[in-house]
């Protein structure tokens, strides 16, 4: 079915998007997940792009698009080539810069932005901890008041970009006694004295991704550092994580949909018992209900997609098109391993990575365990 979603500018984006890929990207993906991380090139040469600066105001670098359908198109594109591409940029552009943009100071906002529109300065979003998982409530993490400055002890774990960020928003306990309502985001600079990380995790997909653990030891910050309120930072999280959950599912449904391309593809040419494997009537009806899933789920989610960029995407939306895009995600990619045989337990076939890539997705951003809650307590349960 033919999408309405884009008019010519977002197309023309798309085109500049997949254009840089060709040229910059595509041809380092195995240098990539062989480092497991994207090197500060990559980030420098977007940033001259003008992919890295969606949300930024022009004033401090970016491009200020005030279009989410921009960002939409940058996350399929990504996505097409690898997840981890999406998720390392998504968390830098579509993620933490909202947090300073909205929520900084105009100090704030001429020290960071400019870096983070260029690609001088990477970001990462320091939310998870060893202990907690999707329990953002039950932080551990603690700045505790030294006359002028805060004294920040604590770690953090999955941490995306966590390895090379310049700079993690990082959510902290300040008033243990309130609980939820005792957390403040900081922007802690990884120049910080006791800032420091562990090694990159070994994940099992999402190789291109740099991934790592980090510890704040006696780390002093001022005011200064204070992204948006004292003492408000739950609440500020909880504001955001529809964006980022919807970035999610745009990625997630992109992905599946550019591998299901490719297995098609393979089954039209793959011969077995005299003929393409496609033809088989299992095979066959199969495939007709993985494409027809996928145009269901684009349907919402570019609904989903428009209704954020009115401002009018719920918060019990987001967590719809996040955990049910996943299932989707992994479903479909589980299928089409099958379809590829046993050539699709092999790594060099794109379907395996993606396939292990994919899994992560169910987790992340909030379990979708947790999602379904949101939306159960939604339905009044």
């Amino acid at each position: 079915m033919r999408r309405s979603i884009y008019d010519d500018d977002h197309e023309a984006f798309r085109a500049s998007v997949r254009e840089f890929l060709d040229r910059s990207v595509i041809p380092h993906v195995e240098e990539h997940a062989a480092a497991k991380g994207l090197p500060r090139e990559f980030w420098l040469e977007a940033g001259r792009q003008g992919f890295l600066g969606l949300e930024i105001p022009e004033e401090h670098g970016g491009s200020g698009a005030g279009d989410f359908r921009f960002n939409a198109v940058l996350a399929e594109e990504l996505s097409k080539v690898n997840a981890a591409l999406s998720s390392c940029v998504g968390i830098h552009s579509d993620i933490v810069t909202p947090y300073i943009v909205e929520l900084g100071t105009d100090e704030q906002r001429k020290r960071w932005l400019p870096g983070a529109a260029s690609g001088e300065l990477l970001t990462a979003i320091g939310m998870t901890e060893p202990s907690g998982g999707s329990d953002l409530a039950a932080l551990r993490t603690t700045a505790v008041r030294d006359g002028d400055a805060w004294v920040i002890n604590g770690s953090k774990t999955f941490i995306t970009n966590g390895y090379s960020a310049d700079l993690v928003v990082t959510a902290v306990r300040t008033s243990p006694e309130k609980k939820a309502k005792g957390i403040t985001l900081f922007g802690i600079p990884a120049t910080a004295e006791g800032f420091s990380r562990g090694r990159k995790l070994d994940k099992a997909g999402q190789d291109e991704s740099d991934t790592a653990e980090l510890f704040f030891e006696n780390v002093r910050l001022t005011d200064d550092d204070i992204i948006g309120e004292l003492d408000q930072g739950f609440i500020h999280m909880m504001e955001k994580l529809p964006q980022e959950r919807l970035t999610c599912a745009v990625s997630n449904l992109a992905h599946a949909k550019q591998i299901l391309v490719e297995t098609l593809d393979y089954t039209k040419e793959r011969k077995a018992f005299g003929a393409g494997i496609g033809t088989f009537q299992h095979n066959k009806f199969l495939l007709a209900e993985l494409f027809t899933q996928v145009d269901v789920t684009q349907a919402y989610i570019d609904q989903c997609v428009i209704a954020h960029s009115a401002g009018e995407l719920t918060a019990v939306d987001a967590a719809k098109a996040k955990w049910w895009t996943s299932q989707v995600q992994n479903e479909i990619l589980d299928h089409c391993v099958q379809l590829h045989g046993g050539y699709g337990f092999m790594n060099e076939y794109r379907v395996s990575r993606a396939w292990r890539d994919a899994r992560v997705t169910k987790i992340w951003a909030g379990s979708n365990e947790i999602m379904k809650e949101l939306i159960g307590r939604d339905l009044g349960l």
